[in-house]
């Protein structure tokens, strides 16, 4: 039986959640969806719905391992592979495979973001493993989300004929689009959101690396042939030397078997306070905000703060408050992409408070 492992991308830094994601306790490590559960610790439960909880692992930064490997207690720490620089997804992704194919080349990777949200996880566990089954067979799988709206926030998947039961090619990759073309897209009905999970054997991913990305594949060989317990030190001196590049540019886009399996169950990337409060509230006037907050003449608001704080909206319709120890956040909710204007900003003037 072909085995199955999972690869978490858990670098990002999620700066469209200032003030509450921060460079050490990034979107990933907080509980954006509600609860207590932080989105990384969601996507490796998930995760281990299809692949055992020793095959899954999670590749972050340096400074993230730590607490990364605080909430993933159950994962051998080894699986927590720490990048001394961000390169991108295609180093990230390589890297990982090249651990997977110490012990199998022929076994499939499920490649997953840390930070998504999913509404109906008995859906998602049974469409992974037709997407798993599907790379069983070779070439590179995605997922698609069936879009519910024009959106130009996201990459699209445009599905060509049948590859399979509930499986198709995957005709060419787009780029986020304009209005306008989203619109087409959504009216057209063959096209999907790029979901960022590939699945994909181990060994063929690195050859498809070997092809299109010549000087990472050389990288990874090299992280190969060391001994597991000698692989950090080459890790930091190679990993600043790779291309910065996405494993859609780098490989997915020049690949000949690509396969896309649609998918609807409730998928979100939580990109920012706006999709956080799409989430949380129960309908387009709903209020999301901490017990004990004062809400007067306020409709489609979300307000986080200290527990214990009290904090009080007047008059003000579909707006963000975000209120931390040391900083505040105040924007109306359809402006909520423009949080990282403010990083850029603190970048120049005052990195401490990133």
């Amino acid at each position: 039986m072909t085995r199955a492992f999972t690869i978490v991308m858990a670098g990002g830094s999620g700066t469209r959640f200032w003030p509450l994601s921060r460079a050490g306790r990034p979107k990933q490590l907080l509980p954006l969806a509600g609860g207590d559960e932080s989105l990384l610790a969601a996507t490796v439960r998930r995760a281990t719905q299809v692949t055992r909880p020793e095959d899954v692992l999670v590749v972050t930064s340096e400074r993230l391992a730590a607490p990364t490997r605080e909430q993933l207690w159950q994962l051998p720490a080894r699986n927590v592979l720490a990048e001394p620089v961000g390169r991108n997804t295609a180093p990230c992704i390589g890297w990982a495979a090249s651990r997977v194919a110490r012990e199998d080349p022929d076994a499939v990777c499920v490649v997953l973001p840390a930070d998504h949200h999913i509404g109906d996880e008995d859906e998602y566990a049974r469409v992974l493993r037709v997407a798993v089954d599907a790379a069983k067979d070779g070439g590179v799988v995605t997922v698609g989300i069936r879009p519910s709206r024009a959106e130009t926030g996201y990459g699209y998947i445009e599905m060509g004929e049948p590859a399979g039961e509930e499986v198709y090619r995957a005709r060419r990759f787009v780029e986020k689009p304009n209005r306008q073309r989203a619109e087409q897209f959504l009216a057209a009905g063959h096209f999907l959101w790029n979901s960022g999970m590939f699945f994909f054997r181990a060994g063929e991913m690195l050859s498809a690396i070997h092809a299109h990305l010549p000087g990472l594949g050389e990288a990874l060989d090299r992280f190969q042939a060391t001994p597991l317990d000698e692989e950090a030190a080459v890790v930091s001196e190679v990993f600043p030397t790779l291309p910065s590049v996405s494993i859609d540019h780098g490989v997915m886009e020049k690949v000949d078997d690509v396969r896309v399996v649609p998918a609807d169950f409730g998928w979100s990337d939580l990109g920012s306070f706006a999709s956080a409060w799409e989430l949380s509230a129960d309908g387009p006037e709903a209020n999301v905000a901490p017990e004990g907050a004062i809400l007067v003449d306020t409709q489609g608001a979300y307000v986080k703060a200290p527990e214990g704080k009290v904090v009080a909206v007047i008059g003000l319709d579909d707006v963000v408050v975000v209120d931390t120890e040391d900083a505040l956040l105040v924007m109306p909710r359809g402006r909520a992409q423009d949080v990282k204007k403010v990083v850029e900003a603190l970048k120049a003037s005052k990195p401490d408070a990133l």
